[in-house]
C-alpha cells in the first residue's frame, strides 16, 4: 500500500471541519469563524495544509485532456474522422468549461494556501523551541510552494499572465473582488513564493508518511521553467543546474522509462513533482468527488474498458514509429517465439508511451496490442501513459470502476535535462553550447536505447551507435522542438506542449504544416488468443494516400481557426467576468 501525505487528504479535510466544530460551545459564532479562532496549533496548520495538497490533485488543475487537445499532441477520441471538440478545433471561448473549471480549481488551491500561511504567521510567535519553529517554517514553505505553483499555472495559462492576486485571506465579500494585475507583477509574486519555498523546504523527506510532500528541488525546477519561458536562458540554467548537480536532491534517470508512467516504481529517483493517487481509500465515494483520492485518467486514454477520450495525433504516431534504435544496445533485441534473435518492433520509448497494433514485444493488458483491442474507427494507436495496461486485463477489472491509483509525475528529470539543453544553446542561437547540449539530450536518449546524436568520438557513450550528424544550434533546437521534447514528454506535465509551442512562436505555423499531411491505415494480420488469424482493419498508420483507403488528416480546422490573440492563452473565464466587478 502506498503511504503518503496525499492518502490522507480527505482525512485532513475532515479534520479541518472537525476542528471548527470543537469550538461549537465557545462564544464565537461558528458561522463567523475567524483565523484567530480556528487555528490553535501547528497540528491545525498541518491539517489545513493537507487540504492544499488535496487541491493539487484536482484533475482540473492540469486539465490533461483538453490542454493537449488544443496542442498538436492529441486527437479527441470516439473515432475518426469527425469531432466537435472545441479545443482541438480551436473555437473555444470564455464560456467553455475547461478554462472555467481550471480557474476555479487553481484559485481554490490559492485560497487554501493563504489560510495556512496566515495561520502560521499567527502561530509563529508562540513557537519557542527550535523544532517547533522549524516545523512551522516548513509548513509555511509548503503553502508558499503551492500558492506559487498555482499562480505560475495561472500566469502561463490565462489572459497573457494578467490575473487577480490574493496574498491574504478575504474576510468579507468585497475582498473577494480583486482587479487584474500585470503579468509581470503576477510573475514576481509567484517567483517570490518559490524562492521562499526553495530556501526553506527540505531536499528530501525521509519518513514514509511524508512521501509526496514537495521539496526544494521542485521549487528550483519551477523557477527554472519560469525563466525559460521568459527566454532568460542564463537564469533558467542556474536553477536547472542546481536540480541536476546538487547531490542533496539525489535525482537520477530511472533505468526504465516505463517506470515514470504506471503505478510501478512511484516516487522514483527521476520524480521531482508528483501527484499521488490511491485505490486503498474512499471506494464508496463518487469517482469525481473532491474528496476522492483515486484518479480516472486511465479511462481517458484506454480503449480496453476505458473511453479513449484522447489518443495520439497522426504526426506523433509516425514520429514514434520512426524512432531509430541503438543497434549496439542489447536492450533492443528480443528472442521471438521461434527462438530467433531480432530487433525490437519499436523503440523502448515508443513501446512504453503508446500502443501500436504491430508491436509484438510489449504486452498490452497481458496480450499483444492487436489481441487486446480493436483499433477500429480510424484509431491507429493509444497512449499507454496514465493507464494500467501493465497490471490488469481490463480497466474495468479495477472495482469500483472509473478509478486508478497510478500517480501522475508532473515534473521529472528528463524534462529538466532537455530544458537545460535548450538553455545551453539559448533557444538555438548559441553555437558554443551545442556539444554540452547534445550530451544532455543523449542522456535521455540512451536511457531508452535510442541512437544517439552526433559522433561517437565526442560522446559520453562511445560504444553506442550515433547518427553522425554535425548539429548546429539551429538544427539541435529543431530536434528538441519536433522530436525530443514531444516524444519524451507526450501528454505529461502542466500544458507542456501548449506552452512550448507558444513560447517558440510556432503554434499557428505548426497547425498549418500538419494540416497538409495525409495518412491512411494499412490492414494488419494478427493471430488471436485462440490461434485464429484475424485482421485489424486500417490500423497501421502510414503517411501518404492509397486508393480505396480512407484518408486521415489532422488540424485542418485548427489551422484556419487558430488566432494567437484568442487562443494562445485561455481567456478570462466567463464566470469571473460575470461575478467580479473589479475585472474589466
Amino acid at each position: 500500500m502506498k503511504k503518503s501525505i496525499f492518502k490522507y487528504m480527505t482525512l485532513g479535510l475532515l479534520a479541518v471541519s472537525q476542528l471548527g466544530c470543537n469550538n461549537f460551545l465557545e462564544e464565537v459564532n461558528p458561522n463567523e469563524m475567524s483565523t484567530d479562532s480556528f487555528w490553535k496549533t501547528l497540528d491545525d496548520a498541518d491539517a489545513g495544509l493537507i487540504s492544499v495538497y488535496n487541491a493539487f490533485k484536482n484533475q482540473n488543475v492540469l486539465a490533461i485532456g483538453d490542454e493537449n487537445n488544443r496542442s498538436d499532441m492529441t486527437y479527441p477520441g470516439w473515432g475518426r474522422p469527425n469531432t466537435s471538440n472545441e479545443y482541438y478545433l480551436q473555437n473555444f471561448n470564455n464560456g467553455s468549461s475547461t478554462p472555467n473549471n481550471k480557474w476555479d480549481a487553481l484559485y481554490k488551491g490559492i485560497f487554501r494556501a493563504n489560510q495556512v500561511i496566515a495561520a502560521i504567521d499567527l502561530l509563529m510567535p508562540a513557537q519557542k523551541d527550535a523544532a517547533s519553529i522549524k516545523r512551522a517554517t516548513i509548513i509555511k514553505a509548503q503553502a508558499h510552494f503551492f500558492r506559487g505553483l498555482f499562480y505560475s499555472y495561472l500566469h502561463s495559462s490565462f489572459n497573457g499572465g494578467s490575473v487577480p492576486i490574493f496574498d491574504f485571506v478575504p474576510q468579507d465579500e468585497s475582498e473577494f473582488y480583486q482587479p487584474l494585475q500585470s503579468a509581470q507583477k503576477v510573475q514576481d509574486f509567484f517567483r517570490a513564493d518559490m524562492e521562499f519555498a526553495l530556501a526553506n523546504l527540505p531536499f528530501k523527506w525521509t519518513a514514509n508518511k511524508d512521501l509526496g510532500r514537495v521539496t526544494a528541488g521542485a521549487a528550483s525546477a519551477v523557477l527554472g521553467m519560469s525563466y525559460l519561458y521568459d527566454k532568460n536562458y542564463d537564469k533558467a540554467a542556474t536553477y536547472f543546474k542546481d536540480v541536476i548537480t546538487n547531490t542533496n536532491y539525489g535525482y537520477a534517470l530511472t533505468p526504465n522509462i516505463g517506470d515514470n508512467f504506471t503505478s510501478a516504481n512511484e516516487f522514483n529517483s527521476e520524480s521531482i513533482l508528483e501527484i499521488s493517487y490511491s485505490l486503498a481509500f474512499k471506494a464508496e465515494q463518487n469517482p469525481y468527488a473532491e474528496e476522492q483520492v483515486s484518479n480516472n485518467l486511465n479511462f481517458m486514454v484506454s480503449p480496453v474498458g476505458g473511453y479513449r477520450a484522447i489518443y495520439p495525433s497522426s504526426w506523433l504516431i509516425m514520429a514514434y514509429k520512426q524512432e531509430v534504435m541503438d543497434t549496439n544496445d542489447e536492450r533492443n533485441y528480443v528472442i521471438d517465439s521461434k527462438g530467433v534473435r531480432r530487433l525490437r518492433s519499436y523503440s523502448l520509448r515508443t513501446s512504453y508511451s503508446i500502443a501500436l497494433p504491430d508491436d509484438m514485444d510489449t504486452k498490452y493488458y497481458q496480450l499483444t496490442p492487436a489481441q487486446a483491442t480493436l483499433f477500429n474507427n480510424g484509431e491507429t494507436a493509444y497512449f499507454r501513459k496514465y493507464s494500467n495496461w501493465d497490471i490488469v486485463k481490463n480497466e474495468k477489472d479495477i472495482q469500483p470502476t472509473l478509478r486508478s491509483g497510478a500517480n501522475v509525475r508532473v515534473i521529472r528529470l528528463a524534462d529538466i535535462y532537455l530544458m537545460y539543453a535548450e538553455c545551453l544553446i539559448k533557444g538555438g542561437t548559441d553555437e558554443a553550447g551545442v556539444e554540452d547540449a547534445i550530451r544532455y539530450v543523449n542522456k535521455v536518449r540512451r536511457r531508452s536505447a535510442l541512437r544517439l546524436l552526433g559522433t561517437a568520438a565526442q560522446s559520453e557513450y562511445p560504444a553506442s551507435s550515433h547518427d553522425g550528424v554535425a548539429y548546429t544550434a539551429t538544427t539541435l533546437m529543431d530536434h528538441l522542438m519536433y522530436i525530443e521534447r514531444p516524444l519524451e514528454l507526450s501528454i505529461e506535465g502542466h500544458a507542456t506542449r501548449v506552452i512550448d509551442l507558444r513560447r517558440w512562436g510556432i503554434t499557428k505555423k505548426r497547425f498549418q504544416e500538419l494540416a497538409t499531411k495525409k495518412y491512411y491505415g494499412e490492414h494488419y494480420k494478427y493471430t488471436d488468443i485462440n490461434g485464429k488469424e484475424g485482421t485489424r482493419w486500417a490500423s497501421v498508420l502510414t503517411e501518404g494516400t492509397k486508393a480505396t483507403y480512407v484518408e486521415i488528416t489532422d488540424y485542418t480546422q485548427a489551422a484556419k481557426n487558430y488566432v494567437e490573440a484568442a487562443h494562445a492563452y485561455w481567456p478570462l473565464p466567463n464566470n469571473e467576468l460575470l461575478t467580479n466587478p473589479d475585472v474589466k
